[in-house]
């Protein structure tokens, strides 16, 4: 069983920001998969069918619910990954989770009782993405939310916090604190790299420090790594400064496991 496994060994989630096309999820997932077999751990497979909070009204946002989860199975008959994508309304929760092993839910709206409610009534996993604006014990709470909602598998994931305009940091104490819960916690490596909405009209940001970021992680506890990958991530649609390219994406994850 995928939660299991994810209890029992260090865990992945890999992919690119957003479905571009067809040939780019099939080209991140066959490297994911190998990656997967080579270390013999947890490897799952991330795209965002909609990215609902671009900075500017103008920035691609995905192929929509219909379209990418056609994509999205499309990865999963042909290398058998498990997958994960984000939802950002309660109606979307039971037509993804048809497809898709966890439901991630957004930062921005790990607060959002119905959501989470909506995520756990799935029976799936739910990552719990912390707020910028929370800290690690608050994250109790969203926690709770999918606990009582009758969902016991439930994962936390660090991805830093706003201190200043356009600036965003990771306290790693909050992984300390959100392990005390009981979940596996999860370092998003490439968001808290970000600088949000500081490149004119999109999200800035610095993969450089993306490998240090996932080894403070490790030390602090935590045990799966959250890393969006691209292969030609400067050229991406969405996130691109903070995408790993995928053929670093070895080296990063090695000292990991």
């Amino acid at each position: 069983m995928l939660f299991e496994q994810m209890r029992q060994k260090p865990f992945f989630i890999l992919g690119p920001c957003v479905m571009e096309n067809q040939e780019l999820l099939y080209t991140v997932a066959e490297k994911v998969a190998e990656l997967g077999q080579k270390f013999n751990v947890p490897v799952i497979f991330k795209a965002s069918f909609d990215k609902a909070n671009r900075t500017s009204i103008h920035s691609y946002r995905g192929p929509g619910l219909e379209k990418g989860m056609e994509m999205l199975l499309k990865v999963k008959e042909r290398f058998g990954l498990p997958l994960t994508t984000d939802i950002h309304e309660s109606y979307q929760a039971a037509l993804v989770g048809e497809v898709v092993d966890i439901l991630q839910i957004p930062a921005f709206l790990c607060r959002q009782t119905d959501l989470l409610v909506a995520a756990a009534k799935t029976g799936k996993i739910v990552n719990i993405k912390k707020a910028q604006f929370l800290s690690g014990q608050d994250m109790f709470y969203p926690a709770q939310k999918v606990l009582e909602a009758g969902n016991e598998q439930v994962i936390l994931t660090e991805r830093g916090n706003m201190y200043g305009y356009n600036n965003l940091a990771v306290d790693f104490r909050n992984i300390y604190d959100m392990k005390a819960f009981g979940h596996p916690i999860c370092m998003d490596c490439t968001h808290s790299v970000q600088r949000p909405g500081g490149a004119g009209g999109k999200t800035g940001g610095d993969r450089t420090f993306v490998p240090m970021m996932a080894l403070a992680a490790k030390a602090f506890g935590a045990s799966g790594y959250f890393m969006e990958t691209h292969p030609d991530p400067d050229h991406a649609l969405s996130d691109g400064p903070n995408m790993v390219r995928l053929h670093e994406l070895e080296k990063v994850m090695e000292p990991l496991v």
